[in-house]
């Protein structure tokens, strides 16, 4: 079975099992609170990497389609 990117709810549940949130872990970061919403639509490298570090996992467990793509080693966004 291939690796799926998690979906955005699972991500947020995540978040609140940690005690935190996704506006919490934006403002921590410096951002407006909306702003790490961003990267769950879309992607954003620094986002993602934001979001994984609070939950303790690498942003390649949580958005695989993102990430490495076996044949060529290399991110599968052009961002």
């Amino acid at each position: 079975m291939i690796n799926q990117d998690w979906h955005s709810a699972d991500i947020i549940a995540a978040l609140k099992k940690k005690g935190t949130t996704l506006s919490a872990e934006s403002r921590k970061a410096g951002y407006a609170t909306s702003t790490l919403a961003n990267a769950l639509a879309r992607p954003w490298t620094k986002g993602e990497i934001i979001i994984a570090n609070a939950l303790g996992i690498g942003p390649e467990h949580i958005w695989p389609s993102r990430y490495l793509n076996k044949a060529r080693k290399t991110r599968t966004d052009k961002k």
